[in-house]
């Protein structure tokens, strides 16, 4: 019996859903589906620059496991752009990681989303209103 599919860790989620070429309309385009999680793996590897190991870490899966990912986000984006095919982003196995941020004031803490818009120094804790918040480095853990 295989063992259950580890939910990956993402913090970027796509302004938009869909690539195409320009000037040929949607629906005369044949689609390539880009997973959340191969988008999050093209993201922390090839943009941000990251060894395989901290991506994976980053993404909570093994190495092999995170080659894999970045391996068939490679292969597909290949297709999309040497096939002229319009490029969907969507589903796949993966959860939104959270940040953790705890107030300094009056110790209560909290999950926010990445890609929430604000970052912890411009919030205020939801208890007691102070600005004095921070996050936590192991938010993914």
């Amino acid at each position: 019996m295989p063992r259950p599919t580890k939910w990956r860790h993402v913090q970027f989620m796509p302004k938009y859903g869909y690539f195409k070429p320009a000037g040929v309309p949607l629906k005369d385009l044949e689609e390539v589906i880009l997973h959340v999680e191969e988008l999050e793996a093209i993201r922390l590897k090839d943009k941000e620059g990251l060894e395989q190991e901290a991506c994976a870490e980053k993404m909570n899966v093994s190495r092999p496991t995170f080659q894999r990912i970045l391996s068939s986000a490679r292969g597909k984006l290949a297709e999309a752009l040497t096939q002229g095919k319009a490029i969907k982003i969507e589903g796949g196995n993966f959860k939104l990681a959270s940040r953790h941020i705890f107030c300094k004031s009056c110790d209560f803490q909290w999950q926010a989303p990445f890609g929430s818009g604000d970052r912890a120094r411009d919030m205020s804790c939801p208890r007691c209103s102070k600005r004095s918040v921070s996050r936590e480095d192991n938010s993914l853990k």
